[in-house]
């Protein structure tokens, strides 16, 4: 499914419209690691490899962003500010005012998560004892034959080089690969970021999201992000203070809900469709 919108308030809602159309039943074994097998309750309705593009109209106004994507406030800037602080922190602060946090700790992570966004942001500072992580400081974390990269280090080649195709973050790491400690996988695979004629545009990848739960956050949370990797660029070289916010396209392998959730997208269809109609 291609969706291209003018806004990610209209992308919701023909998502919406389209889980209850479209969307077929998934049992999985397992989610977030633990065994789920026995639940109805825990059957997702999915909709496989969904692509959305919107456009970002150059704006910069976090209140636009904030009324457009109607994320979970104040959680949503906290914790993005927690991503781009250049702490490795884990856990994250804000994950006990997060929304589902109550669901996160049955899976574990109420004393450390086995992943959290700031460690994958800056990976090279996670293995760091707290006054050299203060200090700014980093560890040689080897690659297979290079040094780790970090958010830092996107920023930096794209003032180097801004039409290059590599600037690219990773979330998800090799250790993440397979089945390895059975726990959670990050949800997001990376973002890329490219300058194309005077624009910068993200193509945020994910290997699955929830649309009730988490889709309006991931969405604001990536616009902040590309907004912060421009006001980073623009710090460190002038010419980019005439590069506008291009857009976000999304790929999504698995966006999907709970069958509850499935029953309340459909009751709000069915109101809507007898609105339309009376």
């Amino acid at each position: 499914m291609n969706l291209e919108t003018r806004t990610f308030g209209e992308a919701f809602a023909r998502l919406k419209r389209a889980m209850v159309q479209q969307s077929k039943p998934v049992l999985a074994a397992t989610w977030q690691g633990r065994d789920v097998r026995g639940r109805p309750d825990m059957v997702t309705h999915e909709l496989l490899n969904v692509t959305i593009s919107t456009p970002l109209f150059g704006l910069r106004s976090l209140n636009h962003w904030r009324a457009e994507c109607e994320p979970n406030l104040p959680w949503a800037d906290d914790h993005f500010e927690e991503r781009v602080g250049r702490v490795p922190l884990n856990p994250p602060p804000s994950w006990a005012w997060w929304p589902w946090a109550g669901s996160a700790a049955k899976f574990g992570g109420t004393t450390k998560f086995n992943h959290t966004y700031p460690e994958r942001y800056w990976p090279k500072r996670a293995h760091l004892n707290h006054d050299d992580i203060m200090g700014i400081g980093s560890c040689n974390l080897a690659g297979i034959q290079r040094e780790y990269g970090d958010l830092d280090d996107v920023v930096t080649l794209l003032v180097k080089d801004p039409l290059t195709r590599q600037a690219y973050l990773p979330i998800f790491f090799p250790e993440d690969t397979g089945v390895s400690d059975g726990g959670r996988k990050p949800c997001t695979l990376g973002y890329q970021f490219i300058l194309r004629e005077g624009h910068l545009h993200t193509v945020y990848f994910m290997r699955s999201c929830d649309l009730i739960r988490h889709f309006r956050d991931d969405i604001y949370l990536t616009v902040r992000l590309l907004l912060w990797v421009l006001e980073q660029c623009g710090a460190q070289d002038e010419a980019w203070a005439d590069v506008r916010a291009g857009s976000l396209t999304m790929h999504l392998t698995s966006l999907h809900v709970f069958a509850n959730d499935l029953l309340e997208l459909r009751r709000e269809q069915d109101a809507l469709l007898s609105k339309a109609l009376s």
